[in-house]
């Protein structure tokens, strides 16, 4: 069934690069893709943590708030982000249908608050044997396996661009969740690190 309304107006920040993107995969023992995972709900809370609201929302969540730089907690569906001592961003499918209802409602009358900001940024997503490198060419951060892994996830730059660098899994897979605005400039970046292994110049 065709798509009707603003969904079907709907175009992600990166869709005039889809082809370029596909173009450039690596495929073998030094393989490497990207792909956009656009419309992603993303949900920024912030609530003081330990308190009984923070309690509540990580019932309706199904997940604990992590506590810590780096950590991330996730159900499988729903992923929790640690942003700052009070703050999280919380990640969900496109299809997922999570909205900040329910977590505001969870959040009651506590000090805190809850925002959808999943017009804000889109998702990239690089993964395979040469992802590391790949990112390495324009990341400071040491993402080597022992400082690294899966399940980590932390602000930094790629290039001059700030995104959250989230490791999915041991592929590897790495999510880079960054401003709309700023995606065209990290995707030609990205692309262009991945020619060193095969891929070709994007147009």
């Amino acid at each position: 069934m065709a798509e009707t309304g603003v969904a079907a107006l709907r175009r992600s920040p990166l869709a005039h690069l889809t082809e370029a993107m596909r173009a450039a995969a690596v495929t073998g023992a030094r393989g490497v893709a990207l792909a956009e995972r656009p419309f992603l709900t993303m949900v920024n809370l912030r609530v003081a943590p330990g308190s009984a609201a923070a309690g509540r929302v990580e019932k309706v969540l199904g997940v604990p708030l992590p506590r810590a730089c780096g950590d991330t907690a996730t159900d499988g569906s729903r992923t929790a982000v640690w942003l700052g001592p009070d703050e999280w961003l919380v990640v969900s499918p496109a299809s997922s249908g999570e909205g900040t209802a329910g977590i505001a409602q969870a959040l009651g009358g506590a000090p805190g608050s809850v925002v959808d900001v999943s017009a804000h940024r889109t998702t990239l997503e690089l993964s395979g044997p040469s992802a590391r490198q790949v990112l390495e060419k324009g990341c400071p951060l040491d993402l080597h396996p022992r400082v690294f892994g899966p399940g980590r996830a932390v602000s930094t730059t790629v290039g001059p661009v700030g995104v959250l660098l989230w490791q999915v899994d041991d592929a590897p897979t790495y999510r880079l969740l960054a401003r709309s605005s700023f995606a065209d400039h990290l995707a030609r970046r990205l692309i262009d690190a991945m020619g060193e292994f095969g891929g070709p110049e994007v147009p």
